[in-house]
Parts: structure tokens; C-alpha cells; sequence
């Protein structure tokens, strides 16, 4: 039998109240009137600070005692819940509307993910269920965010795993693929992708099109608007993907491949606050390890899993910022990390120290001593730092875009820390109190008020 299924993902904001469930399922019952198959996915109910979101979870368990770190496995059983929840709301919902519907755990729609608890990938979908429950009449409501991992196929059940954060619009994403979708649909509270904060700039426009690299490179600069992994997906199997207000009658935004773009422009400004940028100055270490400093740096932040933006490397040094709810882990992890470099006859051991020394690292350093050459990698800190990107389709390869961005904070006197680019964005790090109006200036600046 053939389907004409649409994926339709509801965030957080539009399963938060009855009167918003009430409005997500008549467009869903609006699509399956139309002759479209819609597969719902849901998110938790709400968003920080309500009573059943995924934060609310999590705070469960940390408030039993702060100091003992909850176990992933459990962890990941609880806040599973707040996606089940949602999902039995709204299938229950749809019923009311008389439309049969079933709520499935995402195990239980053919989701199977590595065994990375808390942050898993998705390795393979097989949704024979949600196929067979559209096939006698009914409407799937799939938990976004979770699905479950087993190592031994032959055994019953398997472990619950999450996605981590934005994990539900992955699942849409990925559901779009298996099913061979004919969408995606991304509902939330703003009308699609926006050039800007509309905190920062209050009339920024709603964009029409956008690329896949450019939704995954706004997402990863800052804006949560769709996650880049479920961009990816969607990307590789050229789905249509769409964001759009469960609120209003816009018609959203559309993401689409590079190939449906014939010109060079730019797409928007977006920002990410609340960071603490580091510089390691490696001038007193030997060429021949400097290699070997920058893995140990950057590998320890991956296996710890915190978030890098505003990367450069230099012969003398190499930076980055770090969000400043995460540098806490980052300090734990690099301040007096030790790492020995070279044989026995020609050992230097160094220390890592980031800002003025504590008395640990230099208890560290005396003690070191005694066994060798030591050497004190040291990392200067800026603090209350934020980060603004301007971010286009091929566009930041032009000569003089950099300095027309640079011009205009000149002149308004924002002091620029420092700067970075990639083939499709130009960010810059500024003060977190010059944030808004950094945004506001190279809105304008680039003409982003006129975008359509």
C-alpha cells in the first residue's frame, strides 16, 4: 500500500497546554483530511521550570544530593518519561477529535541507537509498526528524543537510550528517511527561521529558503531553531524539511538543498552568550609537542562533551570558547593536567594552568620537579563574552565581507576579542553586554531587513 506520509514534529511550547494540543492535533487531523499520513512525533510537555519537562526530570534526582552525579542509564530512564507522557496526552487528544491514534515509545517504532546513554546516534529504523498501525486507519504519536539499544539482538526488550538536546527533531528526521516522507515538519513558536533574535532585532523577517549547511550552521552558532543533525539527515535523503508556528497561518520555512540557490547571499545574524574564551600559549614548548598538547587539550574536551566555538590555531597557541555553564568541566579536566612528552632522556613534563595559578597547580609544579624539566602551559581567560555570526550561502568567500563587518563594530566602538570563519559564516567575539546591538549593527548593516 503506498503512503503519502508527513512527519509532523511538535516542540516542547506546542504540547505545553491543553488549548496548544487542542491546536497541534487539528493540524494534524487537517493533513490526514488533505489525504496526507501523518506520523506525529512529540517532544516533553513544556520547557524549563514546568512540571513535566526534561530539566524538571533531571532536577528530581540532583536535588537527592548535589554531589552524586546521577547514573546515565537511569538517567536517561527518567527524563524518557516526559516524551511518553506527551505522547499518551496526545494520542489521547486525538482520540477525543475522533481519530484513532496510537503512543509509541521510540523502541517500539523500530528506533535502535548505539549504546551512548544520554547522547546516543541513531544506527537503524525499522518501523514495520507505525506502517502497520497507518495501514488500519490510525495516527502513530511517537516519543522524539529516545530509542533503545541492545547488544544481543536474540534477548527480549533492549536499554532505553536519549538523543541528547534537540534529540526529538532527530527523530522526526530521521522517521522522514525510513518512511521515505514526503516532508518533515518542525512546529514551534516562531514562525520559521528568522535573519535574527527577535529580541535583538524585533521586525526580522521570517526567510522563505534556506540551505541545509546554512540551518545546520545557525543551529550550531546559536539558534535553536532546528537541530544540525536532523538538518543532516534530511540533507542525505533529500526530504523537504520544514519549519513552521503551530500559532499562526505563516507558511514557514522551507530547507532545501545548495543546488536550489544560484546566487551569494547572506541569510542571518545569530549569536550565542554566556561564554569564557581561553588561549593557550604554547611558545614555551617544543615544536616537536605541540601536536601532542593540542590532542590532549582537544580530546579531553570531546570526551567530556563540551561544546567548542571560535577555534584557531597558531604556531604559539591555540583558543577556544566554551559555554560558561560548561567551564566548570573545564576546569576540573585542564587545570594542572599533566602530560609527560618524550623519551626518557629527553622527558618535559607539563602543566596545564588556566588563568592565575591555584595552589594545586603549584603544588603540582613543586612535586613535578623533582622528576624532570617542567614546563607550565598557561591559558589566558576571557570572561562575559558572547559570540555574534553573520551566516550565508556561499557567500563569506567574498573579498571585503570580514572587513565591512569589522568597519561598522569599529565605528560603534564594540571591541572585536577575536574572530573566526567557515565556509558559511563570520563570527566575531564581543562583550557579552555589546551582544544585541553587535546583532542589531551587522543586521543592518548587510541589508537583512529587506530579506524575503
Amino acid at each position: 500500500m503506498a503512503h503519502n506520509v508527513h512527519v509532523m514534529k511538535f516542540g516542547g511550547t506546542s504540547v505545553a497546554t491543553p488549548e496548544a494540543r487542542m491546536i497541534s492535533a487539528m493540524r494534524v487531523i487537517s493533513a490526514k483530511e488533505k489525504g496526507i499520513q501523518p506520523v506525529v512525533v512529540v517532544s516533553a510537555i513544556g520547557r524549563r521550570g514546568m512540571p513535566y519537562a526534561t530539566d524538571t526530570f533531571i532536577n528530581l534526582l540532583k536535588e537527592i544530593d548535589p554531589t552524586v552525579e546521577p547514573d546515565p542509564r537511569e538517567l536517561d530512564l527518567l527524563i524518557a518519561c516526559g516524551e511518553i507522557m506527551s505522547s499518551v496526552i496526545f494520542a489521547h487528544t486525538l482520540k477525543t477529535l475522533g481519530h484513532t491514534a496510537m503512543a509509541f515509545r521510540g523502541g517500539q517504532a523500530g528506533i535502535r541507537t548505539d549504546g551512548v546513554f544520554g547522547n546516543a546516534r541513531i544506527v537503524s529504523i525499522n518501523p514495520t509498526a507505525l506502517f502497520k498501525c497507518i495501514d488500519q486507519g490510525a495516527i502513530p504519536v511517537v516519543c522524539g528524543f529516545q530509542g533503545v539499544f541492545s547488544e544481543d539482538r536474540t534477548l527480549p526488550g533492549g536499554e532505553l537510550t536519549t538523543l541528547g538536546r534537540g534529540g526529538s527533531d532527530t527523530t522526526a528526521s530521521a522517521l522522514g528517511a525510513a518512511m521515505h516522507a514526503t516532508a518533515v515538519e518542525i512546529y514551534t513558536d516562531v514562525d520559521g527561521v528568522k535573519t535574527a533574535d527577535p529580541d535583538a532585532v524585533k521586525e526580522a523577517p521570517t526567510l522563505r529558503q534556506v540551505t541545509y549547511d546554512e540551518v545546520a550552521e545557525i543551529a550550531h552558532l546559536g539558534a535553536k531553531v532546528v537541530h544540525p543533525r536532523a538538518a543532516e539527515i534530511a540533507m542525505n535523503y533529500n526530504i523537504p524539511l520544514w519549519v513552521k508556528n503551530t500559532f499562526s497561518d505563516d507558511i514557514g520555512t522551507e530547507i532545501v538543498s545548495r543546488d536550489k540557490f544560484p546566487g551569494r547571499r547572506v541569510t542571518g545574524v545569530t549569536h550565542t552568550g554566556k561564554l569564557v574564551f581561553l588561549q593557550f600559549d604554547l611558545s614555551a614548548s617544543e615544536k616537536t609537542h605541540r601536536g601532542t598538547l593540542e590532542a590532549s587539550i582537544y580530546g579531553t574536551m570531546e570526551r567530556y562533551g563540551v561544546q567548542l566555538f571560535m577555534l584557531n590555531v597558531s604556531p604559539e597557541s591555540t583558543g577556544f570558547a566554551v559555554p560558561r555553564d560548561q567551564y566548570a568541566i573545564v576546569q576540573d579536566v585542564l587545570d594542572g593536567l599533566v602530560i609527560p612528552v618524550g623519551d626518557s632522556d629527553s622527558r618535559v613534563v607539563y602543566v596545564f594552568q588556566l588563568g592565575k595559578a591555584t595552589p594545586e597547580v603549584e603544588t603540582q609544579v613543586k612535586l613535578l620537579e623533582s622528576l624532570g624539566e617542567v614546563r607550565r602551559v598557561a591559558a589566558k581567560l576571557t570572561e562575559g563574552c558572547s559570540m555574534v555570526s553573520v551566516v550565508g550561502h556561499e557567500y563569506m568567500q567574498q573579498p571585503g565581507v570580514f572587513l565591512r563587518a569589522l568597519e561598522v563594530l569599529e565605528d560603534e566602538q564594540i571591541g572585536v576579542l577575536q574572530t573566526s570563519d567557515s565556509d558559511f559564516s563570520l563570527s566575531v567575539l564581543v562583550p557579552e553586554a555589546d551582544t544585541m546591538r553587535t546583532v542589531k549593527l551587522l543586521h543592518a548593516r548587510f541589508g537583512l531587513a529587506e530579506v524575503v
